[in-house]
């Protein structure tokens, strides 16, 4: 458990840090690197306003391209954690789908994740190989998605023909993984109207943890035409596929955290050997055409369809169900003495199928003195979820040592939920020039949505327990900036966002089937600065997100309520610097963060911490560019949080903050008429042990160590 005093220094620490990182420190090269702010070629498609720069659009956004990727080691969007202080971790684990938080809000893998700006459902495995860039969107993201999470929006841009292109990549990390890759370009016809590339990888999986071999493929082909000098149809196809057990987490032993030292982070407790493959497939294919209409007007039509097909197995250690002990305050962890119950989930040929149409015209014009750069369309999307009945039983008891062994469970069944959710949205935004250093911001999305659910199979009253509602609304964003400099921009912005819920149909509850709106609005105060050495950034954000509850007894029929219950509201400052000097690049950024829940009907709940979100995050990645040897760099980054909550509406129990330092180089070299691209990297050099997240998910309490130190190196030819 965690003082309060760890807490408040590591708090000061990254304060200190970025404060230090702001006034002095060497900069970040644009290059293969994080944009913050922006430079004038950089976009975010994601941000919706057409080419605009990020340096001049009042919102905050991260820009991660390949290069910084592939310096990093990073494979998985998990890995955004390590570059951003705003994003962090929220239910990561080796073997499955990531999950990330943006400013304290978990992101929602079905409403807050965008491929080219399309809606995807991102509960799989997602390849990164054939994507140029990440695209993170920090704040209330209603003028982007009828209903999401707020914090922020992920989107992932997918590598399109760019010329003639040969790239080769071999990867090796530590214990035994390694990475096959090749990216291959080309354009053929006149003036090279068809444009082709192709992406294709293949990974034998065999990380530090033990006993969680697998194997990803990814193969994924876009493809331009160039139909006449103002039409452009690109199409892409991509296939995935990744196959490998889970890593489970551990647990809270009763009442106490125990000391991440006393552990091994090298441990799978999902090692039983009834335990199988996690199997995460997905293939996904988009159509989009481009058409200019003369006078600075373009019509876009973008088509999507994503088919994902999983297999979610697992040994699940899940807190202590033995008539043994006596734990009516414990029973969702482990045991004093380290033992847990296993459980045996099996789900089977789950299917989610993504489905995104939209429609939309953009053009410049004018209306008096005020100019007007406009975007209008409509968005159809549909996500459908089919399952099978799932295995979740009893298997036997388990010890955070491994070494107890059980039998599988009798297997079972129970059911689950099949989903079927159609939206509609409209949307208009508009960015209007009231005056040469005078901007204001306007967007509106109205939403139309009928959502439904059932069960698989009758539950022990004979119901099927289905749901069916439909909603509508409509969420505005404004903003209002102040080109002060050439170089440096003020704005203010308000918006707001929605989500749903929904009391379930079952008889304890007398509104069962009853929609919810669970609204959120930010404000956000920023400031913004980007030159050809320098750019840097420092927000204020206030977001606040309604809640829902169950009230009521609720332990027989129509004595339970789900009603809204105040609301999470989180504010906080980001600031971020990105700078170049001589032989220096760095990079720092940091998040102070003040999350509590306030107006619920559960008086203890106000003033809450909600668990897994740390108050302070400070990340700072540095590259030296040796002089004596070219093309050699140099590379170290430092990651810190301060402590987390573990139990939900109780504060006094916490994992510690901690710190991580990453180290790494990078040496290009001309062989033969081929560029080879050396990279080496140790992930946590000092090899530090501490708890890195405590998600509270499924009613149970989870801890997941930092990952040991560990290596890896690859070499990349382009020829």
């Amino acid at each position: 458990m965690a003082s309060a005093s760890t807490s408040s220094s590591t708090f000061r620490f990254a304060g200190i840090a970025l404060a230090a990182a702001m006034a002095c420190c060497p900069p970040v090269s644009a290059q293969d690197t994080i944009t913050i702010t922006g430079r004038s070629t950089g976009t975010a498609g994601l941000a919706g306003f057409g080419d605009t720069p990020l340096a001049k659009a009042p919102l905050q956004a991260s820009v991660i391209g390949q290069g910084l990727l592939a310096d990093q080691g990073i494979s998985q969007i998990s890995g955004l954690t390590r570059l951003d202080a705003s994003v962090s971790d929220a239910y990561n684990a080796e073997g499955y789908w990531s999950i990330l938080s943006v400013r304290g809000y978990t992101l929602d893998n079905r409403f807050n994740v965008r491929r080219d700006g399309l809606p995807i459902n991102a509960e799989t495995a997602i390849a990164l190989d054939n994507k140029d860039r990440l695209e993170v969107l920090k704040g209330t993201s209603g003028v982007q998605a009828g209903t999401s999470a707020p914090g922020g929006l992920l989107n992932l841009v997918v590598k399109r023909p760019n010329g003639n292109l040969r790239q080769a990549r071999l990867e090796w990390r530590e214990r035994g993984s390694v990475l096959g890759a090749v990216d291959l370009g080309q354009r053929f016809g006149v003036d090279g109207a068809v444009g082709v590339r192709l992406n294709a990888a293949y990974e034998k999986l065999d990380p530090l943890v033990r006993n969680t071999r697998g194997q990803r493929s990814l193969l994924a082909l876009a493809v331009d035409l160039q139909l006449s000098p103002d039409s452009l149809l690109q199409a892409e196809l991509e296939s995935s596929r990744q196959h490998q057990p889970s890593v489970a987490g551990y647990s809270m032993l009763g009442n106490s955290v125990p000391s991440p030292t006393s552990i091994d982070p090298r441990r799978n407790l999902n090692d039983q050997s009834w335990r199988q493959d996690v199997v995460l497939d997905g293939d996904t294919a988009s159509l989009r055409w481009q058409q200019r209409l003369g006078q600075g007007w373009r019509f876009t039509a973008h088509a999507m369809q994503q088919r994902l097909q999983s297999d979610d197995r697992t040994a699940f250690p899940y807190g202590v169900y033995d008539a043994s002990y006596n734990c009516p305050d414990w029973c969702d962890r482990y045991a004093p003495d380290g033992s847990f119950t296993y459980w045996e989930y099996i789900s089977d040929k789950e299917r989610r199928t993504s489905s995104a149409l939209q429609l939309s015209v953009a053009g410049k014009f004018a209306t008096g003195p005020v100019q007007h750069d406009i975007e209008a369309g409509v968005l159809k999307a549909r996500y459908r979820g089919q399952f099978q009945d799932q295995v979740f039983d009893i298997a036997g008891t388990g010890h955070i040592d491994g070494s107890l062994l059980t039998s599988p469970s009798l297997g079972f069944l129970d059911a689950n939920t099949n989903r079927d959710e159609i939206s509609v949205e409209w949307f208009v935004r508009d960015a209007a020039q009231l005056a040469p250093r005078w901007q204001l911001w306007a967007g509106l999305r109205h939403t139309q949505m009928d959502r439904s659910s059932v069960r698989t199979s009758a539950d022990g009253d004979g119901s099927l327990r289905a749901t069916d509602y439909d909603r509508s609304a409509t969420t505005p964003w404004l903003a209002l900036a102040w080109q002060v400099t050439p170089r440096t921009l003020m704005y203010g912005s308000w918006g707001r966002g929605l989500e749903t819920d929904v009391a379930p149909n079952r008889a304890r509850y007398n509104n069962a089937g009853e929609s919810i709106a669970l609204q959120s609005r930010q404000f956000e105060l920023g400031i913004k600065h980007g030159d050809e050495e320098v750019e840097a950034s420092v927000t204020l954000f206030d977001i606040d997100r309604g809640q829902t509850a169950d009230v009521g007894d609720c332990s027989a029929p129509a004595t339970c309520r789900r009603v809204l219950d105040g609301s999470a509201r989180h504010h906080g400052i980001e600031g971020s610097i990105a700078q170049q000097w001589q032989a220096w690049t760095v990079q720092a950024s940091t998040q102070l963060l003040d999350a509590k829940r306030r107006g619920s009907q559960q008086a203890a709940v106000n003033g809450k911490r909600p668990v897994n979100v740390p108050a302070a995050t400070m990340r700072i990645n540095a590259e030296y560019r040796v002089p004596a040897v070219a093309g050699l760099a140099l590379q170290a980054g430092l990651s810190a949080e301060s402590n987390r909550v573990v139990l939900p509406n109780d504060e006094s129990v916490r994992i510690a903050g901690w710190s991580r330092v990453d180290l790494g180089a990078r040496w290009k070299q001309q062989w033969s008429g081929t560029q080879l691209t050396w990279r080496v990297g140790v992930d946590n050099a000092t090899n530090h042990q501490a708890w890195k997240e405590s998600p509270y998910q499924f009613g149970h309490v989870y801890l997941y160590p930092l990952p040991p130190r560990t290596w890896r190196a690859s070499v990349q030819a382009s020829f």
